[in-house]
C-alpha cells in the first residue's frame, strides 16, 4: 500500500499563494452567503428609523446630519438639491412642539456591493393615519454611515403596512 500514496513535493515558493488560497477558501465556507447581506439591511432599516425619529424627537440637528452634501428631495414638481436645501426647506417641519407628520420603513433592500439601500414605508399624518408614501435611496460612505442621497414622497398608500 505503501507504494499507492504518491506524495508531491511542492516548491517553497508556492507555500505562500496556497495558503492564501486555503484561507480565502476556509472563510467563504465560514460565512453564511447572506449573512453579511442581512447585517446591512439592519444598519439600513435602523438608519431610516433613527432619521424618522429626528423628527418624532424635533431634533433638527439629527435630522440634518442624515443628508449628503448632495442629497436631492422631490418637492412637487421640482428638486431640491443639495443638504443646504433641503435643511432650509425642511427646517419649517421641525417648528412646534408637535411633528405635522411620521414615518417608519416598510421595507429596505440593500445592494449585493452594499453601497446602497432603498427604503420605503407609510408617512402617517399626527392622527397615525397614512397619508403618503415614502421612498429614501441611502449611500453607505467610507465611514460605514448611511446618507440620505434621494427622497420622494408619493401620494396613497398601500393596503396594508407594517413598519419595521
Amino acid at each position: 500500500c505503501a507504494e499507492a500514496i504518491m506524495m508531491k513535493r511542492i516548491p517553497l515558493k508556492m507555500v505562500p499563494a496556497l495558503l492564501v488560497a486555503a484561507l480565502g477558501v476556509a472563510a467563504a465556507l465560514g460565512n453564511e452567503p447572506g449573512a453579511e447581506l442581512a447585517l446591512l439591511e439592519q444598519q439600513g432599516i435602523r438608519a431610516e428609523q433613527n432619521f424618522a425619529a429626528s423628527m418624532a424627537a424635533r431634533d433638527f440637528a439629527a435630522f440634518h446630519s442624515f443628508l449628503a452634501e448632495e442629497a436631492v428631495f422631490f418637492s412637487g414638481v421640482e428638486a431640491l438639491r443639495g443638504k443646504r436645501a433641503v435643511a432650509a426647506a425642511w427646517s419649517g417641519y421641525f417648528d412646534g412642539a408637535q411633528p405635522p407628520f411620521s414615518w417608519c420603513p416598510a421595507r429596505v433592500v440593500v445592494l449585493a456591493s452594499g453601497t446602497l439601500a432603498h427604503s420605503s414605508g407609510p408617512v402617517l399624518n399626527p392622527e397615525g393615519e397614512c397619508v403618503a408614501t415614502f421612498n429614501t435611496v441611502w449611500r453607505r460612505g467610507g465611514n460605514e454611515r448611511w446618507e440620505v442621497v434621494f427622497d420622494k414622497g408619493e401620494p396613497g398608500c398601500p393596503a396594508v403596512v407594517e413598519c419595521l
